[in-house]
């Protein structure tokens, strides 16, 4: 797992995965989902989970993991509601619950998100 204890160190391990992931073929979707997921988990576990958060990720069974694991243990809630038209804040998990296929927790691995890495 990679350290993130900054932005630009979260700006560039999320560029480093989704160049590996176009390396492996997959799927510009896909790709662009994962983005997104990584992003908005690592923000949450900045902002939330005591400004130090490990990431990884792995291409396994068609499905692409992504964990993010806070400096302080924080436990997402299980289902996620949209938050108000106008609302500054509220969405993270809203769009890591859509565009993913699923999301576990784990105290070893935090949250792991998994998106598909094939076409439909």
């Amino acid at each position: 797992m990679t350290e993130i204890a900054d932005f630009s160190v979260l700006k560039r391990e999320i560029a480093r995965m989704c160049s590996a992931l176009e390396e492996m073929g997959v799927p510009e979707g896909a790709v662009f989902s994962s983005r997104v997921v990584a992003h908005e988990l690592l923000t949450n576990a900045l902002e939330y989970g005591g400004g130090e958060a490990q990431f990884s990720f792995k291409v396994a069974g068609g499905e692409i993991a992504i964990c993010v694991r806070a400096k302080r243990a924080f436990r997402p809630p299980e289902k996620t509601s949209r938050a108000a038209l106008y609302a500054e804040r509220g969405r993270g998990l809203y769009l890591v619950d859509a565009l993913s296929v699923r999301r576990d927790y784990s105290e070893e691995e935090g949250i792991v998100a998994f998106i598909a890495a094939e076409e439909s």
